[in-house]
């Protein structure tokens, strides 16, 4: 394991790559020897850092959890990551891409929790019964590590590159939609380029959720009320430019839209 000195080297580093949307080396070509609890006690001193800089935790994402993603990226477990207020947008915003150092969007349905989630041994029906509702989301990918050969080391260091969120505005409880059978079309400046269904998530997205609060559990702690939880993507991330405006269907809940400028 990392010693606590180079776990808070590697947080600072990826502090400033933040705040200059700039990209460093991977950890693990530098540090064969780090372990997964490397990687969150790094992100853990990134987070407590943007905390004492007056960011406020609002949720939290969850990665690689459907075969679209894993094969995407090469990396066959999940991980997650934190959402602070900064980095949420309505449908319809204007996303600047020099806040990013390299930008994608994914499709995902964001879980808003009611009642505090905690492990071990969550299950779907105790996650349907905490959430207070469901609505449609785009995550936006950013990365401040080289993408080339990264591992989930690399990529959970880097707080499971989250970079922001655009929420929808379709709610819906849990038990007036089947979550599997929700739809994502995702267009880019109006053609389409993925789709995919919300049961590419684990076969129903409420699933990575028990999988998080399981993991919290491990680490000594819980989801609360009030948190979003970004439940993973259903379809393969889409590289977006400067311009491009995106557009994702979701059928019976809504759609999303924002556009990079």
């Amino acid at each position: 394991m990392l010693s606590k000195d180079v776990v808070a080297a590697i947080a600072g580093e990826l502090a400033e790559a933040d705040r200059t949307h700039a990209v460093i080396p991977r950890i693990t070509a530098r540090h064969p020897e780090a372990t997964i609890e490397d990687s969150y006690a790094i992100q853990g001193v990134w987070r407590d850092r943007m905390l004492a800089a007056g960011r406020r935790l609002v949720g939290r994402k969850i990665g690689l959890t459907s075969r679209a993603m894993q094969q995407a990226t090469g990396i066959s477990e999940p991980d997650y990551g934190v959402m602070f207020d900064d980095t949420v947008y309505s449908s319809g915003a204007e996303i600047p891409v020099d806040l990013f150092s390299n930008v994608r969007v994914e499709v995902e349905l964001a879980f808003v929790l009611a009642a505090p989630l905690e492990g071990p041994g969550a299950t779907l029906k105790d996650v349907l019964a905490a959430t207070d509702h469901v609505v449609p989301a785009l995550e936006v990918l950013n990365s401040h590590i080289e993408l080339e050969g990264r591992t989930i080391v690399d990529t959970i260091s880097d707080n499971a590159a989250y970079g922001a969120m655009v929420l929808g505005e379709t709610r819906r409880r849990p038990d007036e939609v089947d979550l599997r059978w929700v739809p994502g079309l995702l267009y880019r400046n109006g053609e389409i380029e993925e789709t995919g269904v919300a049961a590419g998530v684990l076969g129903h997205p409420a699933r990575g959720v028990a999988w998080l609060a399981d993991k919290f559990h491990h680490h000594g702690a819980r989801l609360e009320a009030g948190e979003i939880i970004l439940a993973g993507s259903f379809t393969r991330p889409l590289w977006v430019s400067r311009g491009d405006e995106v557009l994702a269907d979701y059928g019976p809940m809504g759609t999303v839209t924002c556009r990079f400028v």
